[in-house]
């Protein structure tokens, strides 16, 4: 059975997510201290590929350090500037459609060769930051796209126009300054809808596969057949006794089209002398030798290019393709709850995490996620960052985050890893009492001053211990990436941007 998963389908994903973003709560999330090789990878710059399995989400409870509740997304689409002699495609709505009748049965592409019309390069991003649809480049069929010269396009009107006599093209929006610096990168760009329509699916463009011979030389115009509600007319030059000049090969022309039309699904030319006509109204038919002539020739075949429903501009992220959502998150130094001084392998997200202290979904801005100890003064030494530290009357193991000698407090992890979480016997035991923490490179010892339950620096103890500001193993994990490491310090912001395409 053949089946397809269609663009709209894509889309409607798309859109689906965009707005549970908004209604549910997504967490951006950082973890993994430890080197890769601690999983049993070759070195640490060749991290592991993810894997989905039940078991592992837990995993990727264990050594997460820290999330943030997600706040900043948009649609994007893959970024493509505007490079004076480069050539790019045009929108055309047929291109990987099977063509039929004088287009035969294959396949249509691009003129770069792609086969589907979101894989085209058919926009373009100007330096100030101005996007563009090209709505003509040159392209014939027989020849192929034109490189696009001249200054950089700055219009900004809502009808289509000639950039340098060369590109026909559409002004689709602008990126604010903050679009640009939230989800702006190397390989993508935001998209968003500017309410720009220009028309009401008429045509714009024809293209010619074959300017036929033997007609007589002259102007005519010609109607489009098809569905519009609205007739579109186009002009007709011939010269040498070919279709010379067709609207898009006039490149200097305002009369691209004589007229587009309206509400047009599909489209074609019947070049018969009998829609043949000498005036821009197509009201007076071709006749005598003239007429004669033009149906003794070689015929021509010109081929419509529809513009999307509502017209070019109404809705630029479905024009686009825009069915990627980026989603954004800064970790910042104001962030208390976000570790300051290690680093971290891993970006993840999760939805709809608990808060521990409510049992309610979480609506924290930042969450902690590291287990903490208060310690109580007279201990010896400082902790250091990723060292193991063991507690010796109950066997517990962990893995040091961060070390605040100030306020004593001891942020760790433990991962179900021998030597990093279990206890000899195979458990994970919890940290527990008033029992002497001791770390085993840097033999700083402290006890846990178990009397202390309440805040200290953001921090809510009970007894001396507090549990992660997320319960593990809640909500549902959606993404997991691996990297290399991202060491972190405290005057430094991580801007992580985390592209979905459905």
């Amino acid at each position: 059975m053949a089946a397809i998963i269609t663009e709209k389908f894509r889309q409607s994903n798309a859109d689906s997510f965009n707005a549970d973003i908004s209604s549910s709560k997504y967490y951006m999330f950082v973890g993994k201290s430890q080197p890769w090789t601690s999983e049993g990878a070759t070195t640490d710059s060749a991290p592991p590929t993810p894997v989905d399995a039940v078991a592992d989400e837990s995993y990727y409870w264990d050594d997460m350090l820290a999330a943030k509740l997600i706040s900043s997304k948009s649609y994007v689409i893959p970024r493509r500037d505007f490079s004076t002699s480069s050539a790019f495609d045009m929108y055309r709505h047929d291109v990987g459609g099977v063509s039929t009748g004088n287009y035969g049965t294959t396949k249509t592409t691009s003129s770069s060769g792609a086969t589907n019309l979101f894989d085209s390069t058919y926009y373009f991003k100007t330096s100030d930051h101005k996007v563009y649809k090209v709505l003509y480049n040159g392209d014939q069929l027989q020849t192929g796209a034109s490189n696009i010269s001249g200054s950089e396009p700055t219009a900004t009107g809502n009808a289509p126009f000639w950039q340098d006599n060369n590109y026909y093209i559409k002004y689709m929006y602008t990126m604010t300054t903050t679009e640009v610096q939230n989800y702006l990168t190397t390989d993508f760009m935001t998209v968003k809808v500017n309410a720009n329509a220009d028309a009401n699916r008429g045509v714009y463009v024809f293209m010619v596969t074959s300017g036929g011979s033997s007609y007589p030389n002259g102007t005519y115009y010609t109607k489009l057949r098809g569905d519009g509600t609205t007739q579109a007319i186009a002009k007709l030059v011939v010269a040498g006794g070919a279709i010379a000049e067709f609207g898009n090969n006039a490149l200097s022309s305002t009369s691209f089209m004589q007229n587009n039309g309206i509400g047009y699904s599909f489209a074609n030319f019947n070049l018969a002398g009998t829609n043949i006509y000498t005036d821009n109204t197509a009201s007076t038919l071709i006749s005598g030798a003239t007429l004669t002539n033009w149906n003794n020739a070689t015929a021509g075949t010109i081929k419509a290019i529809i513009d999307p429903a509502s017209g070019h501009g109404t809705d630029d992220i479905e024009e686009l393709g825009g069915h990627y959502i980026m989603l954004q998150s800064k970790f910042e130094p104001a962030d208390a709850d976000v570790v300051q001084v290690n680093d971290f392998r891993r970006v993840g997200i999760v939805k709809n995490p608990i808060d521990s202290a409510t049992s309610n979904t979480s609506a924290l801005s930042t969450a902690r996620t590291t287990n903490a100890i208060i310690l109580a003064a007279g201990g010896n030494g400082n902790y250091q960052v990723d060292e193991l530290i063991t507690q010796a009357s109950t066997g517990a193991n962990g893995r040091v985050i961060e070390w605040d000698s100030t306020n004593r407090i001891l942020y760790y992890v433990q991962e179900k890893y021998s030597s990093y979480g279990l206890d000899s016997s195979g458990n994970l035991t919890a940290f527990s009492g008033a029992n002497a923490v001791t770390g085993s490179s840097s033999s700083a010892v402290f006890t846990p001053s178990v009397a202390t339950s309440g805040t200290t620096n953001g921090v809510l103890f009970a007894g001396g211990y507090a549990v992660p500001e997320l319960s593990r193993d809640s909500g549902e994990i959606i993404y997991v990436e691996n990297r290399r490491a991202i060491s972190r310090a405290s005057d430094q912001t991580e801007d992580i941007k985390v592209v979905v395409e459905f």
